[in-house]
């Protein structure tokens, strides 16, 4: 059988008619789209694991987490321009072949630096492979189909966020957490063959030079600014902090002032005027931020406060997954009938009530509890993101799919970082806070305080510390020469199991008061962005005219063209 016939070598941009196997097609681009999400969401129940088997301190566990989100977030604009102009079947086989590469080294290291590189190497090979499945579906699918399949798109992110802990608490019952990395692997071979076989070639039309200054500006500025997002709240405005402020800042101007005087910009920040697009925009960030902050904490408290190991845990986010899909088939319906405005807004304000709903968590909350927040936020994602993504997109012509792509995803995890940051950070402040007044009185010692208050499972580490102590004291109680040590040994075996479970009650309370806190925040934050995303984004008679060119080209191009 020749190679032509397993290939696809024609072009989506010559085909006369719409592509037979576009369906085809989107799955193995949400099957790309899936492993790269679930690289973040299934660290958070394999952490614990690593932790223990390669002594990560805090800031290391940190870095772990985020050393994939820096190069993910600051590459996707460049990488997806240099996709658009040399080809985004490449871009995405690329980031695939990178991304498991990375993901095969994370599996044989065995110190916290090798998986800090290995993560960063995977966050590359995401950076190319995030924009290009944007820019795939746009430029296969014919204009009429693109908001279905976009709504399939996010969708299987919203799948992910939630299939994360699961498929890494099933690895981790019999497997240690280097599995979690080397699941990647098989999904990665089965991506690049499916990318060969059924995704169409495409790049953009054009032979103009790619604005590597603007991209190179945009590099520097957002990943100075996601590593302020990281470094400041969680270890400190210290040197390092602000430093990455003022260069965030200082690049953001000079980025906007390039593209502002470029003939070909990477991103034409102009853009940004339009209600349309800015709204859109501001809605995935706000989205993101109150989901990946949630989703930071809730796991926590499942694992920690509730008992649950990592199986159990990603079982339990399954309500978020399926009512994501609910959401979906829900704004698939009507959106086209009652406008984007209103059922972006509607996700947002149920965005808002889950977030609300969980402010109401105290000691004596069981599971029951949470699964009415995780259904009303499955809705919300589904209803929201899904006309955003589509509106994002639609304001770019065919020859920046790939940096429409970029900026939807740019967007995302921005928001997904400030709100691991900022209400991580929130979180944090909180129950350390709560702990210290709940063991006010006792006779806990400060360098134990100060360990338990460095995060829940550190708390619950000291407690069962006293247990063991009081186990200790036991032991030596009934081995004691005379009846008088026995007993005062008895009474100091008494009193430190005693401290140990106050202690492990402590900890427990303290932190469910702090999920709550934090959710009231995440609920406030939430509900007034979506007062400004009401605001910015126009209604339904006034959805076409803020387009604006780009979609208009890009629809003409597209789908109008085929």
């Amino acid at each position: 059988m020749r190679l032509g016939r397993l290939v696809s070598t024609e072009p989506v941009e010559r085909m006369d008619r719409p592509y037979a196997r576009r369906w085809w097609a989107l799955l193995v681009l949400c099957l790309s789209l899936l492993i790269i999400v679930m690289a973040n969401t299934a660290l958070t129940v394999a952490a614990p694991d690593m932790t223990q088997d390669l002594g990560l301190s805090s800031a290391d566990l940190q870095w772990v987490i985020d050393g994939y989100t820096v190069p993910y977030a600051a590459l996707m604009l460049l990488l997806g321009a240099i996709g658009d102009k040399y080809s985004r079947r490449g871009a995405l086989v690329l980031g695939l072949v990178v991304f498991g590469g990375g993901a095969i080294a994370g599996s044989l290291v065995d110190s916290g630096t090798g998986v800090i590189a290995a993560r960063a190497v995977m966050g590359v090979g995401a950076a190319l492979i995030m924009p290009a499945t944007l820019s795939l579906l746009a430029a296969t699918f014919p204009r009429a189909e693109r908001a279905k399949a976009i709504t399939l798109w996010t969708a299987t992110a919203g799948l992910a966020i939630a299939a994360g802990p699961l498929v890494a608490g099933a690895l981790l019952e019999n497997h240690g957490w280097a599995s979690t990395f080397l699941i990647n692997v098989p999904i990665v071979i089965l991506a690049i063959i499916g990318a060969f076989v059924l995704v169409p070639p495409s790049k953009a039309g054009h032979h103009d030079r790619i604005d590597y200054v603007g991209g190179l500006l945009s590099v520097v500025w957002i990943a100075a600014l996601v590593y302020m997002i990281i470094e400041g709240p969680h270890f400190g405005w210290g040197v390092k902090a602000i430093t990455a402020a003022v260069a965030a800042g200082l690049g953001l101007v000079l980025f906007v002032v390039w593209e502002l005087r470029h003939p070909r910009p990477v991103l034409d920040v102009r853009r940004f005027t339009q209600r349309r697009f800015a709204g859109s925009n501001l809605a995935v960030a706000l989205f993101f931020l109150a989901v990946f902050g949630a989703f930071y904490y809730l796991t926590q408290h499942l694992q920690f406060v509730l008992g649950y190991d990592a199986l159990d845990t990603g079982l339990r986010m399954l309500p978020l997954a399926g009512a994501v899909f609910v959401g979906s088939a829900l704004t698939g319906y009507l959106t086209p009938r009652i406008g984007m405005k209103v059922t972006v807004t509607a996700g947002m304000v149920g965005g808002t009530a889950a977030l609300a709903l969980l402010s109401q968590v105290d000691s004596g909350s069981s599971y029951g509890d949470f699964v009415a927040p995780l259904v009303v936020l499955g809705l919300a994602i589904g209803l929201a993101l899904s006309p955003c993504t589509d509106a994002i997109m639609g304001a770019f012509p065919e020859s920046q799919l790939g940096v429409g792509g970029a900026v939807n995803d740019t967007s995302l995890e921005l928001g997904g970082s400030l709100g691991i940051a900022v209400l991580g950070s929130l979180l944090s402040t909180s129950y350390a806070s709560h702990l210290t007044d709940a063991t006010t009185g006792s006779k806990l010692p400060a360098s134990a305080l100060e360990q338990a208050q460095d995060s829940v499972g550190a708390g619950y580490q000291v407690a069962q510390a006293i247990g063991e102590q009081a186990q200790g004291v036991a032991a030596r109680a009934a081995s004691s020469g005379t009846p008088e040590q026995a007993a005062e040994l008895k009474a100091q075996a008494t009193q430190l199991a005693q401290g140990a479970r106050q202690m492990a009650d402590a900890v427990g309370s303290s932190f469910s008061d702090a999920v709550a806190h934090t959710s009231l925040i995440g609920a406030v934050i939430l509900g007034v962005g979506t007062v400004l995303v009401a605001f910015l984004l126009p209604g339904r008679g006034q959805s076409e005219e803020t387009e604006g060119e780009g979609s208009e080209e890009g629809a003409e191009l597209v789908g109008a063209g085929r």
